[in-house]
């Protein structure tokens, strides 16, 4: 019997509004007057987003997380043909995107809190289990979802210091919410660390393709979080 759920956080609960990533390079570019090799984009920003596995523990403090970030925006606005102004535009990058500044940037997709509270009112426990580099529960008061949760994990954290598929930070939020790997169910947007990450714990785990690009790749798959609750009775 199910008693728990477990979401994501970045583009299951929330995304940065509307303008896309490449978009807002593109926007920043031409505040720099510079010129993008565009036929680099899909290779670099592959490079850019790739998963690089964790240590155990994971051994980076919140400062040098960001700092590595920022380091990677360079690189990759390099790997476009850029020469100048890097660093710059690096900082741009990350003010659009970073979870340090999510909470100028992030909103609630449409479908969240009423899930959210249809979920709640069916007396099930809910939790976030996210990889994400600054303090989360700050940025859920300001969306006003904090008192929805049960629990709050996220991979920065001292007391944590694990990231999706890691089991530990699955492991770390069943017991913070009592329940066992069988009694839960975990929705992210993410097949490795969301779908491999839950499923290798024992967790049932239920892909989020809000843009149907995921077609096929599992079997629990669905569009919207209006659909989850159906699937949980």
């Amino acid at each position: 019997m199910i008693k728990a759920v477990f979401f994501d956080f970045y583009q299951t609960l929330s995304g940065w509004g509307q303008t896309s990533f490449e978009a807002s390079l593109r926007k920043i570019a031409a505040r720099y007057r510079v010129e993008i090799n565009w036929e680099r984009y899909d290779t670099a920003i592959e490079n850019l987003f790739v998963h690089t596995p964790v240590s155990k523990p994971p051994t980076h403090a919140l400062a040098e997380s960001v700092v590595a970030v920022m380091m990677r925006q360079c690189e990759f606005i390099r790997e476009l043909g850029v020469q100048e102004h890097v660093e710059q535009m690096a900082w741009e990058l990350l003010q659009s995107g970073h979870p340090l500044f999510a909470a100028t940037n992030a909103t609630l997709y449409d479908d969240v809190v009423p899930t959210l509270q249809r979920l709640r009112d069916a007396g099930f426990k809910l939790g976030i289990v996210s990889n994400w580099d600054t303090p989360l529960d700050p940025l859920l008061e300001r969306l006003g979802i904090v008192d929805y949760f049960d629990a709050i994990v996220a991979s920065h954290d001292v007391r944590v210091r694990s990231e999706k598929p890691d089991p530990d930070v699955f492991n770390y939020a069943l017991a913070a919410v009592g329940v066992s790997a069988e009694e839960t169910v975990h929705i992210g947007d993410t097949y490795e660390a969301d779908i491999i990450g839950a499923r290798n714990v024992g967790i049932r785990p239920i892909l989020l393709d809000r843009d149907g690009t995921q077609s096929g790749r599992w079997g629990e798959t669905i569009r919207s979080l209006a659909e989850l609750p159906e699937m949980l009775t």
